[in-house]
């Protein structure tokens, strides 16, 4: 089975779904901070797995290679963009709205997550070939939208999909250049020259002055905020924590939050480990790390132990198991 099929049949599982979504959340937060760092070029697969504290066995388990990790970061965040385009419903609108409400989304999350952004928009021009036809794929599909104003406007007869493909062009440039100095006025800022630019060959100078003129109106955060490792912390659950996450922590933790003052027996069944040694040296270092209580304590000699989830302990564990959900919305990678 290959790494998406892998990847799907992991989502299926659980918890093991739930822990692999979290490993690739990891390397993928790993992976950004590393780039953004030394670039991508400086990048290894140590330096991803040192930060992500992941073993370098789990990240061969879930990426084929650097390049593949790297084409993961910019799926995802083309995703987040489709799903954020796709919440603006922007078929209904005349093809020069489209372009701007579309525009003003894609500004606006770039703004957001300035980091990822970085990292897809200019590290990733020194990626392999299947970075770059990706890069390629996403530039053609913009160009696609902007040639549609070769029907919407008198000027626009002289225009051909070589114009959409050079509009493109000049707006990626100009963005580019903005991340790559690091420029901190707002990317929306650009919207109004943008658009002007834009609208020029399809609709002429006076349409053209009307964008360059009109009020940016601010894009809402989205309801599930969307930003992919723009801190670690978003992506890993245990970021302030440290020990690595198993799937047999995973199992005794969601053992615990289902049945509060389970014992270590009853705590090594539901996570499948038969060495009681074993289970005694997990919930011990749960314990210490704060993440779980045992409320057995004052029990008379020979009472099974008590076993519950600390407020500390609930929190990582509602975030486990709301992970993938969450990694699927592109906030947690």
């Amino acid at each position: 089975m290959g790494h998406v099929g892998a990847h799907a049949a992991a989502l299926e599982s659980t918890p093991a779904g739930r822990l692999c979504e979290i490993q690739r959340a990891r390397l993928l937060a790993g992976a950004l901070s590393t780039i953004e760092e030394v670039g991508y070029s400086g990048a290894t697969v140590a330096q991803i797995t040192s930060r992500a504290r992941v073993s370098r066995r789990t990240f061969y388990e879930l990426f084929d290679n650097r390049e593949e990790c790297l084409l993961a970061l910019i799926k995802d965040f083309a995703a987040m963009l489709e799903g954020e385009i796709a919440r603006a419903d922007l078929d209904a609108l005349p093809w020069r709205e489209r372009v701007r409400t579309g525009l003003l989304v894609i500004l606006s999350v770039l703004d957001r997550v300035p980091t990822l952004a970085r990292v897809c928009v200019i590290q990733s021009q020194w990626g392999g070939p299947r970075v770059l036809e990706l890069r390629e794929t996403l530039h053609t599909r913009l160009a696609a939208v902007l040639d549609e104003g070769c029907e919407h406007g008198a000027r626009a007869g002289g225009c051909t999909s070589l114009t959409a493909e050079g509009l493109v062009g000049a707006a990626f440039g100009i963005v580019y250049a903005r991340l790559l100095r690091r420029d901190p006025k707002p990317l929306t800022g650009l919207l109004g020259e943008l658009m002007a630019m834009i609208v020029l060959p399809y609709q002429g100078l006076a349409a053209a002055r009307r964008e360059q003129t009109r009020v940016v109106v601010p894009q809402a955060a989205p309801v599930v905020p969307s930003q992919p490792s723009a801190t670690v912390a978003e992506g890993d659950p245990l970021c302030d924590i440290p020990m690595r996450l198993t799937y047999r922590t995973a199992r005794v933790l969601e053992g615990i939050a289902e049945r509060p003052g389970i014992s270590n027996r009853q705590v090594a069944d539901y996570a499948g480990v038969s060495d009681p040694g074993q289970i005694s040296k997990l919930l011990a270092r749960l314990e210490r790390l704060g993440l779980a209580a045992n409320g057995g304590d004052g029990r008379q000699r020979g009472e099974p132990n008590a076993w519950r989830l600390t407020p500390k302990g609930v929190a990582l564990t509602h975030s486990i198991l709301g992970h993938v959900d969450i990694a699927r919305n592109g906030r947690a990678i």
